[in-house]
């Protein structure tokens, strides 16, 4: 049994379930609503402030999409009720982050800025304290659209292990690899 998919998600005050017939479950809070489409075959029930993902069979596909679908549904519920944040650096000498809105500028010792503009269900924030690194908070209720979000934006500079230059997510630890030393003949 998937030990996932068989936990309850617990319903906070004022979010509000609603299943429709065709197997859409839209989830509406104080930050927002979400909607997604569940596989038909699972079934989706809201019972004494808890929503129950049950799977028909034990089939290999209907246990994989059990928990799939309880994991998505209980980030659909905790982004509308509480958002998700993720914070990221820029480590690297010039390297700089403004934004004007949703429209997002790096530089980040290309040749040309790098420009991004961030789709509007997310939040953005930049800046720089001095003496530290500059940042990106991004604020949403979809976590799937934050994380991807997120993805696009490490892959304009990915953090390379030598010198530890690179956007990277706050808290996050790089390997570092040691450089070519001088050989002897």
């Amino acid at each position: 049994m998937s030990r996932i998919g068989k936990l309850p998600i617990p319903l906070p005050e004022k979010v509000e379930i609603s299943v429709a017939s065709d197997n859409t479950v839209t989830v509406k809070g104080p930050k927002g609503s979400l909607s997604r489409k569940v596989d038909p075959d699972m079934s989706v029930s809201v019972e004494n402030g808890e929503m129950i993902v049950a799977r028909p069979t034990e089939q290999k596909r209907h246990k994989a999409m059990h928990g799939l679908y309880r994991a998505l549904l209980n980030n659909m519920v905790t982004g509308v009720s509480k958002g998700f944040v993720r914070e990221m650096e820029i480590i690297g000498v010039g390297f700089r982050v403004e934004n004007q809105g949703n429209l997002v500028t790096f530089m980040l010792g290309y040749s040309h800025p790098v420009m991004f503009a961030v789709p509007d269900e997310i939040k953005i924030t930049t800046g720089a304290e001095k003496g530290s690194a500059p940042f990106i908070r991004l604020e949403g209720i979809d976590n799937e659209l934050l994380g991807q979000v997120c993805a696009k934006i490490r892959a304009f500079r990915k953090p390379e292990p030598y010198k530890g230059k690179g956007i990277i997510f706050k808290g996050e630890k790089i390997r570092r690899k040691a450089g070519k030393t001088a050989g002897s003949k």
